[in-house]
């Protein structure tokens, strides 16, 4: 085999790091981003962020601001927004002067030496206040199990009751339902104690007394039960609702109200009363002892519309105002190896590129949005049935980039709208054919199914095949599996199930 060097020109595609950044910072939430940038100052001693206060003093000396635009070479007006300039004002202590006698009175008190200007506005409140919002967030973040623990501990019971109200809690599940069976309680504590099941049941029905009313109950129509048993007994209907819960359970479950009315011999309006009464009942009362915590949206942009026109912005509340710290940039030397030098030279060029994924990121965003905005005009105008069919290689084809930089860029992120907040998501749909030879959106399907339902008749709702005649009148051919498809993601019952009283 003979060796020789041979010269090839070849071209390959590399992904640098700045890329990577960039790519990474695209699909980043707002929350994430915040993270992010967050992050990036703590560990970055370039990168600063901008007061307003600052912002303004540049203003009056008429200087350019050293922003993080004029270090990276390029604009970044996304980047620059002011923060509120409604802030309140702290008080500075050091700056009030406290002229105090040598000697002082045995009697006195501190508040008659402090001025009222510097002494602080009720202190005992502020910490009244303090451990309100504690006790408040202590409560909130108990859980089901906690709460039951701490009205046991209440309750005057003997060692062995005591034990075995802890292994009916520790087999309570977070609706407040037994996961165990009564027997299967007793077989854990036979091993250790020397007890019956019908002691098991006693120390049940004293923990069914706790609250939320409807714990620790075995069953669905256990949990109702007890419910109803600790109604007043002056309560309009009890009885009736009683005799339906004992009786008809399964008639109920099956929407079968005429048989209900037959067997109980109610009339109409009496019958719609008792169910009335069962329907405010709680089938899972362990939700209602630990409220689910609140999840807010943060918008990354705002859509309105100003003298008839759309207009798209990015939300400038969401990204902090960022720039390059030009004390650490002007030490940075040329041709200095130095360790420091390196160190600050190194920061920098990061702090740029960090700058300017940011800036990409915002116009990729705001390209992306604006053209979103421009083809779904008619859902902003009239609603989720004017949704025309969207994919990503639309938009991708519209402002020239990658499809799959159009799903990073419309991941988590969200729209305020007249109409509400939207998923960037929400607008991208498939399509269905028309007869007149148009395609209608999945969304727009959708949203004239839940019309359809919200109109029907309580007494003979629609059924799947119902509604697909009436779309099919209109135009839309769509087939009865897609109609129950459809119907099953919006959480819509059947027909059988949503029959109700008049």
């Amino acid at each position: 085999m003979k060796q020789s060097l041979q010269l090839k020109l070849s071209q390959q595609l590399r992904i640098t790091p700045q890329l990577q950044q960039a790519i990474r910072l695209l699909q980043l939430s707002t929350l994430d981003l915040q993270q992010e940038i967050q992050q990036a100052l703590d560990s970055n001693p370039l990168l600063e962020e901008s007061e307003p206060e600052d912002d303004l003093l540049n203003q009056d000396d008429d200087q350019p601001q050293a922003s993080s635009a004029a270090e990276s070479d390029g604009p970044l007006e996304n980047l620059e927004h002011s923060a509120d300039d409604n802030r309140n004002e702290e008080t500075d202590w050091d700056t009030h002067e406290l002229t105090m006698p040598d000697e002082l009175p045995v009697d006195v008190q501190w508040e008659d030496l402090l001025s009222s200007s510097s002494a602080p506005t009720s202190p005992s409140q502020d910490y009244e206040n303090v451990d309100d919002g504690i006790t408040a967030s202590r409560v909130a973040s108990e859980s089901l199990r906690e709460q039951l623990l701490w009205q046991l501990s209440l309750t005057r019971l003997s060692d062995t009751d005591r034990l075995i109200a802890l292994s009916i809690i520790d087999a309570t599940d977070d609706n407040g339902r037994l996961i165990l069976s009564v027997e299967d309680i007793c077989d854990s504590l036979t091993h250790d104690l020397d007890i019956d099941i019908e002691e098991v049941i006693a120390v049940l029905h004293r923990l069914q007394q706790f609250e939320p009313c409807g714990i620790c109950a075995r069953n669905l129509q256990e949990c109702l039960q007890i419910q109803l048993d600790q109604l007043p007994s002056s309560t309009a209907w009890l009885p009736q609702a009683k005799q339906v819960l004992s009786r008809y359970l399964s008639q109920l479950a099956t929407t079968d109200y005429e048989q209900i009315r037959r067997r109980m011999r109610l009339k109409e309006h009496e019958l719609k009363a008792v169910l009335a009464l069962l329907q405010s009942l709680n089938p899972n009362p362990g939700h209602t002892a630990v409220p689910k915590d609140i999840e807010y949206v943060i918008p990354d942009i705002y859509v309105s519309k100003k003298n008839e026109r759309w207009r798209v912005e990015l939300n400038p509340d969401i990204i902090p105002t960022l720039r390059i710290n030009a004390s650490y940039a002007n030490l940075v030397t040329r041709g200095d190896a130095g360790k420091d030098n390196t160190y600050l030279r190194d920061n920098l060029q990061e702090a740029r590129w960090f700058l300017k994924s940011l800036q990409s990121r915002n116009e990729t965003l705001l390209k992306v949005a604006r053209k979103i905005v421009e083809h779904q005009r008619n859902f902003l105008e009239y609603g989720a049935e004017a949704m025309k069919p969207l994919v990503l290689q639309d938009i991708a084809e519209a402002i020239d980039m990658h499809e799959s930089t159009i799903s990073r860029a419309t991941t988590n992120k969200y729209l305020h709208t007249p109409r509400g907040i939207f998923e960037l998501k929400y607008f991208f749909s498939s399509h269905v054919p028309m007869s007149s030879g148009g395609e209608c959106s999945s969304t727009a399907i959708k949203a004239l199914l839940k019309k359809l339902v919200a109109a029907e008749s309580p007494c003979k709702p629609l059924s799947d095949s119902k509604i697909t005649l009436l779309m099919n009148e209109q135009g839309i051919e769509v087939a009865r599996r897609t109609i129950t498809k459809y119907r099953e993601k919006l959480f819509i019952a059947p027909s059988s199930e949503r029959k109700r009283l008049v």
